[in-house]
């Protein structure tokens, strides 16, 4: 069944992304979401962070002439909660969308689609149908112990497979989903303090969603809001020794935070399923 909302009112939503160079990518998706979004009433809230090509700065000055737009130059070091949190503060919006700069809207609606089960008083996090450049999956939820902490749902799967029991289709609630594309209602954002600035790079999105399931309120995967995720453009893999140790540490953070669900399981995943691959299939 697909749900369709008839809310009277259409809140502002505050769009924030992150940047760092790659104008290119943040055009492509500023612009998927100007030209394609059935859902009109946002702004964006573009954060800089140690951007270096001339060519940024040049598309920040043409954004910055529109109404909708802002650009926030946050000067630290990359810490990912930390710049999200900086962004938020300065947000009009009743609503927040937390979003990369490597993503493109596919679907008209994603955004009505999204906000729609947001404003719903039991939820507190509504997450997209991310993509892959080849239409496979990037993201279809996220499921608490896999590969050891977290990690995608049916990721590499074809965009057009059901899944198991046809999960990947499927509005459903999960434990988390990733912040590539989050919405959330404002009020909870600053209820559960925002992102944890302990998490610089990995899983501050999966312990924010834990926090606000813990709070009371309902982590939602939603497949009709559609995305292109380009992945780690800006700030490439996780390959030097500082970030490795970086991931390290922040592995050891989150399993001293929640160490319950990784001992007992993700609620929303049969134990009796494999950990070690995305797809859903049985322990061998």
């Amino acid at each position: 069944y697909h749900t369709k909302y008839q809310w009277k009112e259409e809140p502002l939503l505050s769009i924030i992304i992150p940047n760092k160079d790659h104008a290119e990518d943040l055009k492509k998706c500023i612009e998927s979401v100007e030209n394609r979004s059935v859902y009109r009433n946002f702004e964006f809230i573009i954060v800089e962070n140690n951007s270096t090509e001339e060519e940024t700065f040049a598309y920040y000055k043409e954004l910055e002439k529109r109404d909708n737009v802002t650009v926030l130059y946050y000067k630290g070091e990359f810490n990912y909660s930390r710049i999200n949190n900086f962004g938020v503060a300065q947000a009009k919006g009743e609503y927040i969308l937390l979003l990369n700069n490597d993503t493109e809207m596919i679907e008209p609606e994603s955004i009505k689609e999204m906000i729609d089960v947001c404003m719903r008083p039991d939820v507190g996090i509504v997450g997209a149908k991310l993509l892959y450049e080849d239409n496979t999956i990037q993201h279809a939820g996220v499921i608490i112990g896999f590969g050891g902490i977290a990690g995608h749902a049916f990721i590499g799967q074809d965009k057009e497979d059901n899944g198991y029991f046809s999960r990947i289709l499927c509005v459903q609630d999960l434990s988390a989903v990733t912040a590539a594309c989050l919405m959330v209602r404002k009020s909870v954002y600053d209820e559960v303090k925002g992102l944890d600035e302990e998490y610089r790079g990995a899983f501050n999105d999966i312990d924010f969603c834990l926090k606000v399931r813990k709070a009371g309120y309902l982590v939602v995967y939603n497949p009709y809001a559609q995305f292109y995720h380009y992945e780690s453009k800006s700030r490439g893999l996780e390959d030097s020794a500082d970030k490795v140790a970086r991931f390290q540490q922040e592995i050891a953070l989150f399993g001293s935070h929640w160490e319950d669900i990784l001992e007992h399981g993700d609620p929303y995943y049969n134990p009796n399923l494999t950990l070690d691959k995305a797809d859903f299939s049985l322990k061998e």
